[in-house]
């Protein structure tokens, strides 16, 4: 809608204008300019007075793009702090033997990835020779996401510096005994040399925002000085699709994280083609990272721009390069000078001009190969600006080309992802344009040869100065001597031993009671990290604002309008809390930090995130990999569990199928409880694996539930069934002469196998076992154990065997899952085997409608049971039927 002459609304018409005539004259004033110089004359102007404002500390909306040039002009790069000669050849023999390596493997036919390396060498060889701090000096070092598809550069690095030798190179995405080298930085697969599993792309940016994160964390809590440490995310152009890569901007912004780069190698190209076809990756990038309150340096152009940047008096050549789209600009690094001369010089008059300046070797020079990503001085100058700024993040957007120095064949092909080896003449020429001494007899065997300088040579030495100067080698993992975590007092254990007597609780009240109490444990109670994803009241743990806070680095700056009650939103510079808001991927991305500190910072720290059920293994289950991946410890709590728990919620909310997706993780403890005490021992005992003596890589998953129900006290020698998995809890009552039968019951399905216990007895004079089943899975984990040592020629019986041996009658099994996460087991149960479970979608209704539903309830089970019985012969069919008219199914 426009106003009566036209003039489109602003936000300015709702200001006061108190010198109109002041206004327009400033009006036209840029009218006159716009008239008499051009319109690109105005515009320069304009961004001009901006940037001039934006100094002047005037408050006026930040420009989202700049030109497509560098950030830091020539005449304000710093000194190079270094040998460039020296570092030069170090690279070249990097490049080189990454290739080799990837090449050489092609022969075993596992491939490889190229041409991002080569395009990012010196994105890495810049950070490694100047920049990443290592372990070996004072505090953490820095943590360092390394681009997954450039890990052939890492290792080449690693080999010339002693770490690595030619057989562990050509094992390259083999196991080889362990001597092997995996594809992708892997902390499980090479635990001394990989902190981040980052080749799952965008989860890299998303951990690197909350690590630098949970580095503050660490510091405000007093609990390490992590004030030297920065975190380097190395992305590329086309992973920035990926939700994930800019899902947390905001907070790296909101919570002025200096302490952490992303940098963004810019070649153009995605996997299979151009990243922006017909528009500009860079632009996009730099106008969402400064929307979002970054700091954005862009390293575009190498330094034979320099010169002709000096040339382009009207600014004919800046504004042609910004409307130049990415694919375009990559089909000049292919084509020759002529086409250039034609296609980009010939946009308008004064490029032409422009054009006949310059020689065709400088054209050459500055289209095929010159950019800011492949240039120390370039690379340099934008790392040192990014830990110069404060009070923000940074975002290096380094323009490169993908293949680079790999030759005409590799370099800015739309297929060069895909590309696994060189030719040997490609490998010459490669040698050649690197001035490497490598003697064409090296390749007589047909075989690309490694190239080392020697281990006392002057680039090795250099290399390892500089890393010694840095605090050591870099990337490195290192796990540091610590004694184990002590036991917490049995008293907060014993508490929920005792039972709730006539009172009602719910698992999820019991499990939060608990870490309550751990958490006042004087010498463990501030290694807890509770994570919650907007959602702690709705699992009562408001109690905890109070006396554990919820972290904040501005502390609290505003009065709580519940200021005045018990349990009061408390914000802390030093809070316990991580309350993320409504993001799940962010939750665990703080999970993943915390339950990996132990390596990272040298300190352990118990995390557990609590979350609702239905958004754990499904929406983030990429996730709970990368933590098994990263070898994290912790507990992950799936609340309000279970398809049929969460009433009137309906499909959305109804989970009956994570410990199924659970399952498939070897890294995942996955336990079903069914009572507080059940909580307690499995708590206790994943604190004894997980930080005791003997620390195992693994992380517990427990569902609990919104349910209250009474809580019983704990049965004497329980414990070691709750661990394994199963156990008797109640014994059928009815006579001897009885027929018999063994009902399995996990989570809350533990109260109708019991009331099914109860209606078998009373009605049908059938006597029913119920047994406690706190893990399918362990069962299973277990069962597979025994497997394969009977394939070693070892005899052992699976657990969930021996337990159920001599049982009498068919076994029953029902759960709030799927039927299929019972069904796991179901091999190694001697007895006849069925199930019950909540399989297919949810709906919005009571429980016991919902449960009416899917055939789990008392009555369902009471049915079910007869059902088994009748087919062997042990009650009349008749009573079947009679069941199912009595109970209304």
């Amino acid at each position: 809608m426009t106003d009566p002459v036209g003039k489109l609304p602003s936000e300015l018409d709702q200001l006061p204008d108190r010198d109109a005539e002041e206004t327009a004259e400033w009006a036209a004033s840029l009218d006159a300019v716009a008239e008499h110089a051009g319109p690109h004359r105005a515009a320069y102007l304009m961004r001009r007075t901006l940037q001039h404002a934006e100094k002047a500390g005037v408050a006026l909306p930040r420009l989202l793009e700049t030109d497509y040039v560098n950030t830091i002009p020539t005449s304000a790069e710093p000194a190079f702090d270094g040998d460039e000669a020296m570092e030069a050849r170090i690279t070249a023999w990097n490049r080189w033997n990454a290739a080799a390596m990837v090449t050489r493997g092609s022969k075993h036919g596992v491939g490889g990835h190229i041409a991002t390396f080569a395009s990012a060498a010196w994105l890495y060889e810049t950070g490694f020779n100047h920049f990443f701090r290592g372990k070996e000096g004072d505090g953490s070092g820095d943590q360092l996401y390394i681009q997954g598809h450039a890990s052939p550069g890492i290792y080449a690095r690693a080999f010339l510096d002693g770490r690595l030798t030619e057989d562990h190179l050509d094992n390259f995405r083999q196991e080889a005994g362990g001597k092997g080298l995996p594809s992708y930085p892997h902390p499980r697969r090479l635990p001394w040399l990989w902190e981040f599993p980052t080749v799952s792309m965008g989860l890299g940016p998303l951990s690197a925002i909350y690590q630098a994160r949970f580095n503050r964390y660490l510091q405000g809590r007093g609990i390490k000085d992590t004030s030297n440490s920065h975190v380097w995310a190395f992305l590329g152009d086309g992973e920035m699709d990926e939700p994930e890569s800019t899902a947390a901007l905001a907070l790296a912004s909101r919570e002025q994280l200096d302490n952490l780069t992303f940098v963004i190698n810019c070649n153009l190209q995605r996997l299979d083609g151009p990243v922006r076809a017909n528009f500009k990756i860079v632009q996009e990038l730099e106008a969402q990272f400064r929307g979002a309150g970054w700091n954005v340096v862009k390293s575009l152009w190498g330094s034979a721009w320099d010169e002709v940047f000096q040339l382009d008096t009207t600014g004919a050549l800046v504004r042609r390069l910004r409307e130049v789209p990415d694919a375009q600009f990559q089909t000049y690094a292919t084509r020759d000078v002529a086409y250039i001369r034609e296609h980009f010089f010939g946009a308008e008059p004064a490029l032409v001009e422009l054009g006949k300046i310059l020689t065709d070797a400088k054209i050459a020079e500055c289209f095929h190969t010159s950019r800011g990503g492949h240039e120390a001085r370039k690379v340099y100058a934008a790392y040192r600006a990014a830990l110069a700024h404060k009070g923000a993040p940074t975002v290096i957007l380094a323009q490169t080309v993908k293949g680079h120095t790999l030759g005409k064949g590799f370099e800015s092909k739309n297929a060069n992802h895909q590309m696994k080896k060189l030719t040997i003449d490609e490998f010459k020429g490669m040698r050649d344009l690197l001035g490497l001494p490598i003697a064409d007899s090296a390749f007589d065997s047909g075989v690309v040869p490694y190239g080392h300088p020697g281990a006392d040579s002057p680039e090795v030495r250099y290399l390892q100065e500089r890393r010694a100067a840095l605090g050591g080698p870099a990337p490195a993992r290192r796990v540091h001597a610590s004694a184990p975590l002590p036991q917490p007092e049995e008293r907060a254990f014993k508490a929920l031993h005792k039972g709730s007597g006539k009172q009602e609780m719910a698992t999820t009240m019991a499990f939060v009671r608990l870490v309550k109490d751990l958490m006042r444990d004087k010498q463990t109670g501030r290694r807890w990290v509770p994570i919650v994803p907007d959602e702690a009241r709705t699992f009562g743990m408001e109690s905890l604002f109070p006396s554990a806070g919820i972290y904040s680095p501005m502390g609290q700056t505003y009065e709580p309008v519940d200021r005045d009650q018990l349990m009061y939103y408390k914000e802390a510079k030093d809070g316990q809390i991580l309350n993320e808001g409504i993001t799940e991927a962010g939750a665990m991305a703080d999970f993943i930090a915390a339950a990996t500190s132990y390596s990272t910072h040298g300190e352990t720290m118990i995390p557990f995130y609590i979350f609702y059920s239905m958004f754990g293994w499904q929406r983030t289950g990429d996730q709970m990999w990368q933590l098994a991946d990263q070898l994290g410890k912790g507990f992950i709590v799936g609340a309000t569990a279970g398809r049929t728990t969460l009433t009137g919620e309906g499909l959305q909310h109804a989970d009956g199928h994570s410990h199924l997706i659970a399952a498939t993780n070897p890294a995942s403890l996955n336990y079903d409880p069914a009572f507080a005490y059940e909580i307690a021992v499995i708590v206790k005992d994943g604190l004894r694996r997980m930080y005791g003596e003997n620390p195992e890589d693994v992380f517990y998953y427990l569902t609990v539930y919104n349910e209250p129900k009474p809580q019983p006290a704990m049965p004497e020698g329980v414990e070691e069934g709750i661990v394994k998995g199963l156990y008797r809890f109640k014994e059928g009552a009815a006579g001897a002469d009885a027929p018999r039968l063994q009902l399995l019951a996990s989570g809350t399905a533990i109260h109708w196998a019991l009331e099914a216990q109860r209606l078998l007895a009373d009605d049908w004079s059938v006597a029913a076992d119920v047994w406690s089943a706190t893990s399918w899975g362990e069962l299973r984990r277990d069962a597979l154990e025994a497997d394969a040592a009977l394939l070693r020629g070892e005899q052992r019986t699976p657990y969930v065997t021996q337990a159920l041996e001599g049982a009498p009658g068919p076994v029953l099994a029902v759960s709030d899952w799927m039927r299929q996460v019972p069904d796991q087991i179901s091999q190694w149960v001697e007895q006849d085997w069925s199930s019950l479970g909540t399989d297919g979608f949810g709906l919005s209704d009571t429980r016991d409608a919902a449960r009416r539903h899917f055939g789990v309830d008392a009555q369902s089970i009471t049915v079910a049971a007869l059902a088994q019985l009748a087919k062997r012969g042990e009650v009349p069919a008749s009573a079947v039927k009679e069941a199912r008219e009595r109970y209304g199914l």
